[in-house]
């Protein structure tokens, strides 16, 4: 018989004790859960003891903690059975697109992208509300479920939109909401993450030593890199105070933490603009650094550093002394060392050792030539973090795009690696990818992920016609797309994106509750589908039970009435439809698929079913045929 199709995102926690059971099988048990149910569990008092030298109960020890972290964790590995079903009348370029747009609250969202893009990720930036006290939207209550918690609280109107909530300092649980609501959903970012990827997060003063912690923890403090400074806008709202005295000076930072997956993670430079003195002039500088490599440690003008090591190999460093010591004897009287530098072709290298004899190593240095670039450091004020884009979509404080093109570049997404943001707001990152691809030929793909919160009706957003953020992003993405096509008419670039939306399953209640099926039940029931879902709707559905990505290309054919749907040339084929016969069959086998998938009431007995198992099985026998 054909397995089928669960629909429910992975058990994290029975893949981690699998996980401890391969390292440490003693501490592996069995245990009956809430349900009754038997199952595999983990003894944490031997875990503790194998992982220990001495008996560590009671003793006191570092750990960041808040009411609600254990729920957090534990809401993070909770499977569920939800689905992204495709919307595509809200989508461009439909068919060709390999670009995502995903309504719906992120926490669920990434449960669901799980398996289909486990370690596919490149680059994840993300922008989360930083706990001012006025943005907060999300509702992660683990003690009552989150639909019937958002139901009572009023937050959900009849078209599906979120409105925003505040979470001011009355709040006894300020801090914790916050913490709960990043810690969960950075603990399944992570998982996406290729192993050279890295995360950016974007954050205010309000929760940054706060976040760098929870980030130490869940992506791992061996794996941060740096805290890149951004410029606000310069305000002078406080200008009105001064002469009454300030009670602090006004915010010019924001901040953007930067971690990798692992820790050999290398990272490209990126440049800023020099200004015009560094352009037209070089200057000295010492010929040193503090690594520690003896091989590096030779004579360079009678000095030998006694720690650390010279910048460049021993050969290389004896041209350098070489080409000054020409420079000085033939041409300085006749022209600067700039002049002599672009005369003699802009890449001779020069080693000097000061008059003075002064400084690290006695006075060795070399010289850096003039550039009209220089490496960046972690200090971006030449840039700001909210920009408005120069078309009018209307949306507060928006980032970048600059911003978000420079970590692209500075991170190892490549020319054709995924990218995430599952807070996306008012989709600056699409904008900002599809920038990078049109400048450099790049085939970059991105994942947008928002709540479709309520736009204020007092805002400029709903008065121009938006009723909620996802419509601000998606037009945000189809007016940026134009805007480049335009200006780069020759790029092949792909502008578009598949809109799915958070969705119930696609399976009536029962598929998933067998136990509560009733004789009279059993006997007027036809199918275990919802009837309002299409086979768009199911094929979506198969692709991530399965975990196939869902921006591969998909097309359809029709055959004696039937749709055959084909993901990415048989990476999964489809039919949906009822009574499916051979030739269809046939035709689907012939394409030597991975993954076939059909609906169980397609077939009107299990001889029928026998009979598929038989047609793969000598057309396409390596296909992992299944039904829903």
């Amino acid at each position: 018989m054909m397995d089928k199709l669960k629909f429910e995102t992975p058990d994290m926690v029975a893949g981690n004790i699998n996980k401890i059971a391969a390292l440490f099988p003693s501490a592996i048990t069995e245990m009956r859960g809430e349900d009754g149910e038997i199952r595999r569990g983990v003894n944490f008092e031997v875990l503790k003891q194998l992982l220990s030298r001495d008996v560590v109960d009671g003793d006191e020890c570092y750990e960041f903690t808040w009411v609600g972290k254990k729920a957090a964790m534990a809401e993070a590995a909770r499977p569920i059975t939800k689905t992204l079903r495709p919307v595509k009348e809200d989508s461009r370029d439909w068919d060709t697109t390999e670009n995502l747009y995903i309504e719906g609250d992120n926490l669920e969202v990434l449960k669901l992208l799980q398996e289909s893009y486990l370690g596919k990720v490149k680059m994840i930036y993300i922008d989360p509300p930083y706990n001012t006290g006025h943005d907060f939207v999300y509702n992660d209550n683990f003690v009552m479920s989150k639909d019937k918690y958002d139901d009572l609280s009023g937050r959900i109107d009849d078209d599906g939109n979120i409105s925003r909530r505040e979470n001011n300092t009355s709040n006894p649980q300020f801090h914790s909401d916050w913490c709960s609501m990043i810690y969960s959903r950075l603990l399944l970012a992570r998982n996406l993450l290729s192993e050279d990827g890295v995360i950016f997060i974007s954050i205010g003063e309000e929760e940054i030593q706060v976040l760098k912690t929870i980030c130490n923890e869940t992506l791992g403090e061996q794996n941060f890199r740096n805290a890149i400074t951004v410029r606000r806008f310069d305000k002078n709202l406080s200008l009105q105070f001064a002469e009454q005295g300030l009670p602090s000076m006004s915010v010019g930072y924001e901040y953007i933490l930067m971690y990798s997956k692992t820790t050999t993670s290398k990272f490209n430079p990126v440049y800023r603009k020099a200004d015009d003195s560094r352009a037209a002039l070089g200057y000295w500088k010492g010929f040193w650094n503090d690594a520690d490599r003896p091989t590096m440690r030779y004579d360079v003008l009678g000095v030998t550093p006694a720690t650390g090591q010279w910048k460049w190999k021993r050969e290389l460093a004896e041209e350098a002394v070489e080409n000054y010591k020409i420079y000085i004897e033939k041409f300085s009287a006749t022209m600067t060392l700039e002049e002599y530098w672009h005369q003699t072709g802009e890449t001779k290298k020069f080693i000097r050792r000061n008059i003075k004899g002064t400084g690290k190593n006695q006075g060795v240095e070399h010289w850096v030539a003039p550039s009209d670039k220089i490496l960046r450091n972690s200090n971006w004020n030449d840039l700001l973090a909210s920009k408005k884009p120069n078309f009018p979509v209307p949306f507060d404080s928006p980032k970048n795009p600059d911003v978000i093109t420079e970590l692209l570049k500075l991170s190892n997404a490549g020319n054709d690696g995924i990218i995430l943001d599952f807070f996306s707001g008012s989709a600056t990152t699409a904008h900002a990818v599809m920038q990078l691809n049109a400048e450099d030929g790049g085939h970059r793909k991105f994942i947008m992920v928002q709540l479709p919160e309520k736009c204020d009706e007092s805002s400029e957003a709903y008065k121009a016609g938006y009723k909620n953020i996802c419509e601000i992003g998606k037009e945000r993405i189809r007016r940026a797309g134009d805007k480049i096509k335009a200006e780069h008419p020759d790029a092949q670039l792909d502008t578009g994106f598949r809109v799915f939306r958070v969705d119930e399953s696609n399976m009536e209640d029962v598929y998933y509750h067998p136990e509560e099926l009733t004789q009279t039940m059993l006997g007027g029931m036809v199918s275990n589908i919802k009837p309002d879902r299409s086979g768009l709707d199911l094929l979506y559905a198969c692709l991530l039970d399965w975990g196939v990505e869902i921006n591969l290309p998909h097309s359809a054919e029709t055959l004696d009435g039937c749709t055959i749907h084909n993901v990415d040339d048989g990476a999964l084929v489809a039919c949906f439809n009822e009574n499916v016969p051979d030739t269809v069959i046939r035709r689907m086998a012939d394409l030597h698929p991975l993954r076939a998938v059909f609906r169980d009431s397609s077939f009107a007995s299990d001889d029928s079913k026998i009979n598929v198992t038989e047609i793969f099985k000598n057309l396409s026998p390596d296909t992992n045929v299944k039904v829903i």
